[in-house]
């Protein structure tokens, strides 16, 4: 395994711990905060600590966000440039940091966030505890968040239902593949599953189950790419040029997609990890582009 992959397999493991891929969404789990209802409280101050809930609250009112996660998506959007970071990439968060915001709220993913979360609330302060894995989950985030700050997520929805203004009535069979060593492809259970599904894509590995490291992914092997023989090839590799990294496999050269010039390359945020509204919106139109 080149390093390459091993970093995408790292990013894989920590999106899956982000955005909790098979788990219930965040409307039926999320911990409420345990001050009261941050919707009577004018002076609301909230860390976000995932690039996608920071990007959330600055379009629902950008006046209660007072602290940020470190990113490579937070760090080249000129919004966030003034707002102090509380953590750099796979770090966890710096609590005094958090705590020197005095922040009334502070949110979180499940399983990547549970340990400064708890020691955030044993100091007083109230969290949010967010599940992601489908498009129904990010809807619900964002009408909880919106609640908590006492925001009106409708702007925000309508730019959702936007993204899926305009869907194929039937889509030709498709694979995503997000690593090459090993080729790793999302099922059903997983944000780029469900992102798909809802552009009703045929997705091959919609309903493949194995002991793949990455939870809501699958491993395939060459034979089993082949065998599959999609119309339509998704790539997000960690090299510079996906399409090239897979231009070595010996199968490549076989695939339908590959003869009839259907492969695509995607970004890993939007596709893979939703990361900000404007990556997912990016992926969006770019599926819509693809899927017509």
């Amino acid at each position: 395994m080149t390093n390459r992959s091993r970093l995408l397999l790292a990013a894989l493991l920590l999106s899956s711990q982000l955005f909790a891929c098979s788990s219930p969404p965040p409307s039926a789990n999320s911990e409420k905060p345990a001050t009261a209802d941050a919707t009577t409280n004018e002076s609301v101050k909230v860390v976000a600590l995932t690039s996608l809930t920071a990007d959330i609250i600055h379009h629902l009112d950008d006046t209660k966000l007072v602290g940020i996660p470190g990113s490579r998506l937070i760090g080249t959007d000129q919004r966030f440039k003034d707002l102090p970071q509380v953590s750099q990439g796979r770090t966890a968060p710096d609590l005094e940091k958090i705590v020197a915001l005095k922040p009334t709220l502070v949110i979180g993913a499940k399983g990547f966030h549970d340990q400064p979360l708890s020691k955030v609330e044993d100091l007083g302060i109230a969290t949010l505890t967010t599940e992601v894995k489908g498009w129904q989950d990010l809807i619900a985030l964002t009408e909880e968040i919106a609640d908590q700050i006492g925001a009106d997520p409708a702007p925000l929805l309508a730019r959702y239902q936007q993204c899926l203004s305009k869907l194929p009535e039937e889509s030709a069979s498709t694979l995503v593949l997000v690593s090459r060593q090993p080729i790793l492809a999302p099922n059903r259970n997983s944000w780029a599953g469900d992102l798909l599904q809802q552009f009703k894509a045929k997705n091959l590995a919609a309903d493949l189950q194995d002991q793949s490291p990455v939870e809501g992914y699958v491993t395939l092997s060459a034979e089993k790419v082949l065998e599959a023989n999609p119309d339509i090839v998704l790539v997000v590799d960690p090299e510079q040029d996906p399409v090239a990294a897979f231009e070595a496999e010996p199968f490549w050269s076989k695939l339908k997609a590959t003869q009839n010039k259907r492969v695509h390359a995607f970004d890993y945020y939007g596709l893979v990890n939703p990361g900000s509204i404007s990556k997912i919106e990016a992926a969006c139109t770019q599926l819509q582009e693809i899927l017509q």
